[in-house]
């Protein structure tokens, strides 16, 4: 079962692994004029109601696999307004094809005449809400018709993952919907789940598709984007400052870090940007635990372990923190060595390398595929998401497995596991733990490559950071 959402980002990741929209498109057509094809007899007369977009186009394609049928193409809009230039080019195959058409330009105009088989590609998957006119019109006449109704992906109106039908919705026989079943068709008769040709790469690869994820409200305000805390420091100072950028750089509002007093001043010293809250002491230790909980309680995501260093007292004050905080939280580093041993309430993504992972109590092994499986064993039983850190990044949460194929042998310098922490807390701040730290992933590597690529081999951790923007906004299709 897919969402609107996921199936939009999954569209677009089959276009980063070479199998275009404007070839699912073909096949979606060929899926919609087969089931008319089982429906109807040779010969019988089909009037396709189409919007402007790419549900519509499907059916643009449909219409031009139904040559033996009397088809007309009811077009609810003008030509010019279609939306996406596949669509586009597939009325203007209509065109060319000397396919019956009409422009619907006055909803009141729309006569469908009196079909054997109605084609409904008013609205597609991404539309929410009542439908508006024409569509509106459009979809009483459809039910008004006395035809069999074939809606295309979504009888239209209907809210494809709750089902709700805030306005008219299309009474369909029969629904062609492509590549998965989609939450409000699971439980329906007479639905058709296309294969339509989007490889299982498209799904298990993370990709630009998800970082459609990141669409922001232009009316939000400070904060709505999120409040990280970066917890570490103590023998390391460049670690958790390296987070807390990394999480600025990747959207979040704020970034604070609580770091000894020690090492509070330097650490303020590498950005103006960063809100340094220090504790009294060297390095992190179990009295420090209830002042720490209560800064958690004002943030969205803790980053836990950037620097912290595996003294005993240390790792005793993580457990402690872990053991009474059931927030967000992505833990790193020596950090990660005593989840293993906690019951917590916290929802934790841990982002350890190979060898933290071995620690932990995690199986590694050089070939992703296995490595892919043994992670999600161990997501399974810790009861939390992991992103095991390598040439290709496994993010499992025992469930949804995702891997990365981002990055490249540059970023093995110190420093990129600091900054892969501070952007997988932002997302965090946002999204769930998996598609979080998938897309935390993603962005870290896609950083890397678009440093490496300008610059060569020889990358800094730091240089990550004016790089990830432009990972996740700026030219996600490169």
């Amino acid at each position: 079962m897919i969402t609107s959402e996921r199936m939009a980002a999954v569209d677009r990741n089959a276009a980063a692994v070479g199998v275009p929209r404007k070839q699912l498109m073909e096949s979606s057509g060929n899926a919609v004029a087969r089931a008319v094809r089982e429906s109807a007899d040779a010969g019988a007369s089909v009037a396709v109601v189409a919007g402007r977009g790419n549900n519509g186009g499907d059916a643009f394609v449909a219409a031009r696999f139904l040559g033996e049928y009397d088809v007309t193409v009811h077009l609810l809009g003008r030509p010019e307004t279609i939306t996406t230039d596949i669509s586009r080019e597939n009325w203007d195959a209509l065109q060319q094809a000397e396919i019956p058409t009409e422009v619907v330009k006055d909803s009141a105009a729309l006569n469908l005449g009196d079909p054997d088989v109605v084609v409904d590609a008013v609205l597609g998957t991404g539309v929410s809400g009542a439908p508006r006119e024409p569509e509106a019109t459009a979809i009483e006449a459809i039910n008004d018709a006395d035809a069999m109704v074939v809606a295309v992906d979504v009888p239209s109106g209907m809210d494809v993952d709750t089902g709700e039908t805030p306005g008219v919705a299309v009474e369909a026989d029969r629904v062609v919907t492509f590549h998965d079943t989609k939450p409000a068709l699971a439980d329906r008769e007479n639905v058709t789940v296309a294969d339509i040709g989007i490889p299982e790469a498209a799904e298990l690869f993370v990709g630009p598709g998800d970082l459609q994820q990141l669409e922001r409200d232009p009316h939000a305000h400070k904060g709505d984007f999120g409040r990280v805390l970066v917890v570490g420091g103590g023998p390391y100072t460049g670690a958790p400052a390296l987070s807390a950028q990394a999480a600025l750089r990747a959207g979040a509002d704020l970034a604070y870090l609580a770091v000894p007093d020690s090492i509070a001043e330097t650490v303020q010293g590498y950005s103006e940007n960063l809100i340094v809250d220090s504790y009294a002491g060297k390095r992190l230790l179990p009295e420090h635990v209830d002042e720490i909980l209560e800064r958690a309680a004002n943030v969205d995501v803790v980053v836990l372990g950037p620097g912290l260093g595996d003294a005993d007292e240390t790792l005793a004050a993580v457990r402690q923190f872990l053991a009474a905080y059931d927030g967000r939280a992505v833990v790193d580093a020596d950090g990660l060595e005593v989840v293993p041993e906690v019951e917590t309430d916290a929802d934790l993504v841990c982002t350890p390398h190979q060898g933290e992972l071995r620690k932990m109590g995690g199986r590694v092994d050089e070939d992703w595929r296995e490595r892919a499986e043994a992670v999600e064993s161990f997501a399974a039983d810790l009861g939390q998401t992991v992103l095991v850190k390598g040439a290709y990044d496994v993010i499992s949460d025992g469930e949804t497995t995702r891997v990365n194929r981002t990055g490249n042998p540059g970023m093995t310098v110190g420093g990129t596991g600091d900054v892969l922490a501070g952007a997988t807390a932002a997302m965090f701040s946002a999204l769930d733990a998996v598609p979080a730290a998938s897309v935390g992933a993603y962005a870290n590597g896609a950083a890397g490559d678009r440093v490496v690529d300008e610059h060569g081999y020889g990358l800094l951790a730091t240089d990550l950071l004016d790089a990830l923007p432009a990972a996740l906004w700026g030219g996600a299709d490169d």
